[in-house]
């Protein structure tokens, strides 16, 4: 079903993605951040919800299906590395940056902060080209709330 999606994600120069793609590999990857501690409860699948809700705008049932969208395509994704290299290549800064705050909401939506998930935290950062002070920054943001 995603088979053309992730081919055009993972091009060798693949084109900005129309907001609706990237709506749904910007949701994989939280889905991905909360499935990283083997525990892919209620609390983070309703955090996507709200997330994604709020994000885009989308009414509870939009954002539930987005979601359930977005978990088969990480399914299906490859590694988390090409993964995020093409989200990088193919979404504006300013939006990674938002991206990774919302990866912090669902990583505490737990409330439990799990060694594995800072460090996907840390390396998806990376891999998205957010610097560290961004990232910081956007840790605190959610910290704060």
């Amino acid at each position: 079903m995603f088979a053309d999606f992730l081919k055009r994600l993972t091009a060798p120069d693949p084109a900005p993605l129309p907001d609706a793609d990237a709506r749904l590999a910007l949701t994989a990857l939280l889905v991905r951040v909360a499935r990283t501690d083997g525990d892919y409860d209620e609390s983070e699948k309703a955090r996507i919800d709200r997330i994604a809700g709020s994000r885009y705008g989308l009414s509870p049932f939009e954002a539930t299906k987005l979601r359930s969208d977005a978990e088969g395509l990480e399914a299906e994704a490859p590694d988390t590395v090409r993964f995020t290299s093409a989200i990088k290549a193919a979404v504006p800064y300013e939006d990674r940056i938002a991206v990774i705050e919302a990866l912090w909401q669902v990583v505490l939506a737990d409330g439990i902060r799990e060694a594995e998930e800072d460090a996907l935290l840390r390396l998806v950062a990376k891999l998205l080209g957010v610097n560290d002070r961004d990232s910081a920054l956007a840790r605190q943001r959610v910290d704060t709330a």
